[in-house]
């Protein structure tokens, strides 16, 4: 199969060498690691092993063409460019996968693919980009596949098996907006309140950063686990979630709260993305991640105080605005 990779960070990089691996002809399309990769490969550490591989390496999307299917690792906060990178890559039997982060990135590949092309991948993963080339896998890496707007086809299925060949534990969801929502129980309040966590709780609670107040560290999962104001607020906002996806007619368990809480507590110290990318004052994926989920479930009727006040303190604290950002969301 011939495979490309659009947004070589450490989503795209982990699960691109890992099917590259596996035997499938795969393309990086690179820009500021271009030359690291090229000379060096991919390096992924992992312990479940260590590994190498050697992609093909691409500075523009013509130099790859159309390929059977293309992965779209890119921060949301770059979609925009969607019009751009994707047209050399797409043929009309070309799979489009989106392994983004949030809601509307299908929606989105929409605009530029047939909506019978797109699919959703949801990675729970714990992942970082150390430098150019060379990727820390620490923990889980399981991808749940679904088709946008609709039931799982054979190629589905297919995809999925040939994510297992390659070492990738990986499911299918009969729908992939509820398994939306389930991610973003996690999402929110771990990659909001670690970003958040530099304003202060008090900051948090009322949605408003204090004058000249500055900012403090920002906490790991393991510190937000184990202070007891944060760990009650992280609750809160699973909770919060989780109603906002059920008043949406979405079947999610409140007991996944729980589950969630679990698993974050076995994977020990790790920063979630929005805070890497949070430290590297690169604008935060506020749209895709925070202001869509708040806007649905406003939208739906939900009360989500948490969620409106965590919103308005990512606003603040966000070192930049991407291109198209449409800023507070409106029912």
């Amino acid at each position: 199969m011939k495979i490309g990779v659009v947004g070589c960070g450490a989503v795209g990089s982990y699960y691109g060498a890992r099917l590259a691996r596996a035997g499938d002809e795969v393309h990086f399309l690179l820009r500021s690691d271009y030359d690291a990769v090229r000379r060096g490969g991919v390096q992924i550490r992992s312990p479940q092993g260590d590994f190498r591989v050697q992609p093909k390496c691409a500075r523009a999307p013509q130099e790859i063409g159309i390929c059977d299917l293309a992965i779209i690792a890119l921060k949301s906060t770059a979609n925009h460019e969607f019009p751009k990178l994707l047209p050399p890559l797409i043929g009309p039997a070309t799979t489009v996968l989106t392994l983004q982060n949030g809601l509307g990135n299908e929606e989105r590949l929409a605009g530029v693919a047939a909506k019978d092309q797109i699919m959703g991948g949801l990675c729970f993963v714990c992942l970082n980009r150390l430098e150019p080339g060379l990727i820390q896998h620490i923990a889980h890496g399981q991808v749940v596949l679904g088709e946008f707007q609709r039931w799982p086809e054979p190629r589905t299925h297919d995809l999925a098996g040939r994510f297992r060949t390659a070492g990738i534990p990986c499911t299918v969801t009969d729908d992939l907006a509820r398994t939306h929502w389930e991610k973003l129980t996690w999402n929110i309040p771990f990659n909001g309140l670690g970003v958040a966590s530099a304003a202060g709780f008090d900051a948090v609670c009322s949605g408003q950063l204090p004058d000249a107040s500055p900012l403090r560290e920002c906490l790991t999962t393991d510190k937000l686990l184990s202070d007891e104001r944060w760990s009650k607020l992280l609750v809160e906002l699973m909770l919060e979630v989780i109603a906002a996806a059920r008043g949406l007619g979405f079947e999610v368990p409140v007991a996944l709260a729980d589950k969630q809480i679990q698993r974050t507590r076995a994977m020990g110290t790790y920063k979630a993305s929005t805070l890497i990318d949070f430290e590297r004052r690169q604008p935060l994926e506020l749209q895709s991640l925070f202001l869509e989920p708040l806007r649905l479930a406003r939208c739906a009727g939900i009360q989500v105080p948490r969620l409106a006040a965590l919103c308005r303190v990512l606003e603040q604290l966000n070192p930049g605005r991407c291109p198209g950002f449409s800023g507070p969301p409106s029912c």
